[in-house]
């Protein structure tokens, strides 16, 4: 981005239209560059002055002056000095007060004595004084990421970025949509999604027929700079789809326009790496996922499920919950900092979604639980963190409901063919989970711990040992016929383990 002060746009017919460099502007391009080379070395009042008479030649000072504050981004100043400056103050102020310094060889004397004190000459301690001022400093290096015409596509780009910087609110058409609502959601960013039909899905073939809206950072609560930069920070992802549409509501000082931007317009992502994006890892979402991943639950988190269509809108919950043992999903949305008009919208798509699990974690300070369970939807209020305990509270209910339905559709007797047939595999076979199981027959079988083990085969284990057998013995009987659970299988059969310290065990009759 550059600062509010460079940016260059026309306001004809009421619009508000980015004024782009162009390849005509390649040649001015390279003079910066080559000022800024031409300077390492030297003081920055040099390079300054090199700069001022450069935009006097140019046709326009802004954009001179644009295209330096990119290339000034990428180089290093320092101070040059034998001494410390603020050291070599306080010791001429020292000396100077000790003299009294009035006259011309009054404050000579005081800078001989104070360079006598720090082992310096007096014409090194003279220039050190103040050579921290910035106009002082001396470019040490300079190394652009950019060939004039990647300055000129980082300044197109950065340019646009700027103009965003003012808007209220953004809709966008891209070629890869995915990779648009995962910049998004990195970045943290509020926005909704419209399904578009007719007339207002027209356009270049490539297009998604979806509309994806963001609130851009003069629409908030209040403006902050740092929403806004991670918005036009968005400007990169779009500009980076094969085929884009862009159009932006401006507040230009109060007055509103509009600005349009497309794939047609100069806009490039330079060949360099980006300044590293908004990390989603510090946010609400992020620090709930890390902690309900540590629960051993039967449910999956999905982080951007597919989108849920409301109406003529389109939403992408935050996060989907996949049940492990059918086809059901619980989706999660956690609302947080919001505008009012954002929480309007949200609620709306909620009252318009069908047949949807939805569960939502609202921010205390929007007030708007009694509304979400108004539209049917599981409400949990939250301040700072969404506690993984409600959640998981509300998951467990979704699981009994789900566990009860599936042992609903299984018969009431279950024979299977196996000896030995584990409580886990028997259900993964049915496609339910173990608890489905809990309440059916077993005639042909006997439930040992978590397994279903014919009679004969216990009895045949039971021939196969015998009081004073080493644990480790019982345990490769017992593995011979599939059997891992031995405390389960031994007590079934009569046995106990007397234990030995670390030496190991030894089955006694019980």
């Amino acid at each position: 981005m550059l600062t509010k002060d460079l940016l260059r746009v026309s306001r004809a017919g009421g619009g508000y239209h980015p004024q782009f460099a162009d390849r005509s502007h390649r040649p001015l391009a390279a003079r910066v560059i080559g000022t800024y080379q031409g300077h390492v070395g030297e003081p920055r009042a040099a390079l300054e002055d090199a700069l001022t008479g450069l935009e006097r030649e140019a046709d326009d000072f802004k954009l001179a002056r644009g295209l330096a504050a990119l290339v000034e981004r990428e180089a290093t100043f320092e101070t040059d000095a034998a001494i410390e400056p603020e050291r070599a103050r306080r010791a001429a102020f020292e000396a100077a007060e000790a003299v009294g310094v009035v006259t011309e060889d009054e404050r000579a004397m005081a800078l001989i004595r104070a360079s006598e004190s720090l082992d310096v000459s007096a014409d090194d301690l003279e220039t050190a004084l103040y050579a921290d001022l910035e106009e002082r400093q001396v470019l040490t290096a300079v190394e652009p990421r950019w060939d004039p015409d990647g300055l000129v596509a980082q300044y197109n780009l950065s340019l646009a970025q700027t103009a965003l910087f003012d808007a209220t609110e953004v809709r966008v058409r891209s070629s890869d949509p995915k990779a648009l609502i995962s910049a998004i959601k990195r970045l943290r960013l509020m926005y909704e999604i419209r399904r578009l039909e007719g007339d207002a899905a027209d356009g270049a073939d490539e297009l998604s027929n979806r509309e994806v809206v963001v609130t851009g950072p003069t629409h908030l609560f209040r403006a902050t700079r740092r929403y806004g930069t991670r918005f036009a920070r968005l400007l990169r992802t779009v500009a980076s789809a094969d085929a884009w549409q862009l159009e932006a509501t401006i507040d230009d000082r109060g007055t509103e326009r509009t600005l349009t931007l497309s794939d047609a317009d100069p806009i490039r992502v330079p060949d360099a790496d980006p300044v590293a994006e908004v990390s989603f890892d510090s946010g609400v979402e992020a620090d709930f996922a890390a902690r309900f991943s540590s629960l051993d639950l039967d449910w999956e988190l999905v982080r951007e499920p597919e989108p849920l269509a409301t109406g003529t809108r389109v939403m992408i919950p935050d996060f989907a919950f996949e049940y492990a043992h059918g086809d059901f999903r619980v989706y999660f949305e956690i609302m947080g900092f919001w505008t009012p008009e954002y929480v309007q919208k949200k609620l709306s798509q909620l009252a318009d979604l069908e047949d949807v699990a939805m569960l939502v974690a609202v921010d205390d300070s929007l007030g708007v639980g009694e509304e979400i369970t108004a539209r049917d939807h599981r409400a949990i209020p939250y301040s700072g963190t969404v506690r993984v305990k409600d959640v998981a509270d509300v998951l467990r209910e979704y699981e009994r409901q789900l566990v009860a339905e599936d042992a609903a559709q299984l018969p009431d007797t279950l024979q299977p063919d196996d000896d030995v047939i584990t409580l886990e595999a028997l259900a993964e076979r049915h496609g339910v989970s173990a608890a489905a199981l809990a309440d059916k027959a077993t005639p042909n079988h006997e439930r040992v711990g978590r397994a279903l083990v014919r009679p004969a085969v216990l009895e045949s284990i039971r021939d196969d040992l015998e009081a004073g057998m080493a644990l480790e013995g019982a345990e490769e009987v017992l593995e011979a016929d599939g059997l891992s659970d031995a405390s389960a299988v031994l007590s079934r059969l009569g046995y106990r383990v007397e234990w030995d310290g670390l030496a190991g065990g030894t089955i006694v009759e019980r």
